[in-house]
């Protein structure tokens, strides 16, 4: 994890600082950073259009604008995000778990077609049980893969809640839109591949360390992987401002 942030570092060292009897607040450990140049400077990033409402598919309406998360599989929230190759671009294509904030499905494609979407969907199913597919919205935006038969046929058939945000705001789809930018910012993926296989193998990387042991404020600095077995009200470690948006 070569850019998680001071206060989820301090967090993680907080055993091994008790074994070796040190103590020290996160606003020193800040402090001790800067001084050896350790502090994460946000870059900027290019903006790239993933996002094409002017199609023929039927738009739906966002079911998610007072909904409480309460539960794993409750609500997924999925989007497009871009890679930089050496010639051009790549697409990922992610399909995130509201509650536990666990990547569930993902895929990166070459172009911006409805496979992409569509494979990483197929991921998120497989983690499935039938029995809870009944009880589960997906969010997106209006974008042409998510609006086209294949992919809403897919959530349909199985009984699966379709919810879409509905004007172009990207805090409709905050939670996707947040797991795109620490994926990109903390892991290093925003930087130029080679080539799309290259990316691949670090996209692969990043999924099972962000699944596996980053800690989420958002989830009780619980990982998504540990966050998503259970089943209670999660404690926030940093102030909300809206239960969903």
């Amino acid at each position: 994890m070569p850019r998680i942030g001071t206060r989820k570092l301090h967090y993680m060292l907080t055993e091994t600082l008790e074994k070796h009897n040190i103590s020290i607040g996160r606003n020193k450990l800040f402090d001790l950073l800067a001084d050896y140049g350790l502090l994460v400077r946000r870059r900027k990033r290019k903006r790239i259009n993933t996002t094409d409402s002017n199609h023929p598919f039927r738009r739906y309406p966002n079911l998610i604008r007072e909904l409480r998360v309460l539960r794993p599989n409750h609500l997924w929230v999925s989007d497009i995000t871009y890679l930089s190759l050496s010639e051009g671009f790549c697409y990922l294509s992610l399909v995130t778990d509201a509650y536990s904030r666990r990547i569930v499905g993902y895929c990166l494609y070459p172009t911006l077609k409805k496979e992409g979407p569509l494979n990483a969907l197929k991921m998120a199913l497989n983690s499935l049980n039938y029995t809870i597919k009944a009880a589960l919205i997906h969010h997106s935006d209006r974008g042409l893969q998510y609006c086209c038969a294949d992919y809403t046929s897919a959530l349909a058939d199985i009984g699966i809640s379709i919810s879409m945000t509905e004007k172009g705001d990207p805090y409709e789809n905050a939670i996707a839109e947040r797991v795109n930018g620490i994926l990109k910012c903390e892991f290093a993926i925003d930087r130029d591949f080679k080539d799309i296989e290259q990316a691949k193998e670090e996209v692969d990387n990043a999924i099972a360390i962000y699944n596996q042991l980053r800690p989420h404020a958002s989830c009780d600095y619980l990982t998504p992987d540990q966050a998503h077995q259970k089943e209670r009200l999660l404690t926030a470690k940093w102030k909300r401002r809206l239960v969903m948006t």
